[in-house]
């Protein structure tokens, strides 16, 4: 039996996604073995992360600074916005170097039975920037879930009739992906989404 302070690190660790207690106990045992070398450089990563880490007040990222780097770096294209739902979706998008704009995180999606209403994500501060009229496309690149359909709806509906052409992530078939294996969801989806061959 482990004592109190290392079965507290264990369930702090456990509540990170992707942890559950058996990873967090191999976590815990990991970094008690490499205390020396490992733990100092893990507490200062995070004390370093604990005081600096913002949200950017344009988009929503996380950063160090504020505006973040991918507000501030003069290469995007401003004209071009991509809206997510998390930004954790920010961060998988940004990391493929495909989308050469800017973001907007929601903050969530909207979910009747979670109360999440548009009142409760970052729907209004996404409506201002596109006021502004440097936006010309708004790219919205929500989860392929009833949850996140929905939200792209309701939000091509607030941008009825503004000059900004909006466009949505292509969902369907995954390269590489067999039939057999995939659900009806995606099946559907794919099959609305068909188009002529040539």
């Amino acid at each position: 039996m482990a004592s109190q302070e290392i079965e507290a690190l264990a369930g702090a660790l456990a509540r990170l996604p992707g942890l559950g207690p058996r990873s967090a106990r191999r976590a815990v045992l990991w970094l008690v073995k490499r205390r020396e070398s490992d733990l100092p450089r893990l507490l200062e990563a995070l004390a370093m992360v604990q005081e600096l880490l913002v949200e950017c007040d344009i988009c929503g990222n996380v950063d160090t600074k504020n505006p973040c780097g991918i507000c501030s770096d003069p290469r995007r294209d401003a004209r071009s916005l991509c809206v997510v739902e998390e930004v954790s979706d920010l961060w998988a998008l940004d990391r493929s170097k495909l989308f050469p704009g800017r973001y907007h995180v929601l903050g969530g999606r909207l979910s009747a039975l979670d109360g999440v209403g548009p009142e409760d994500l970052a729907i209004g501060s996404l409506l201002t920037r596109i006021e502004t009229g440097d936006v010309d496309e708004v790219v919205l690149a929500m989860n392929a879930t009833l949850e996140g359909q929905t939200t792209a709806h309701y939000i091509a509906e607030r941008l009825e009739g503004r000059p900004v052409r909006i466009t949505q992530l292509a969902h369907g078939l995954p390269v590489g992906g067999e039939l057999d294996y995939l659900d009806e969801g995606t099946l559907a989806q794919a099959l609305r989404a068909r188009r002529p061959v040539g």
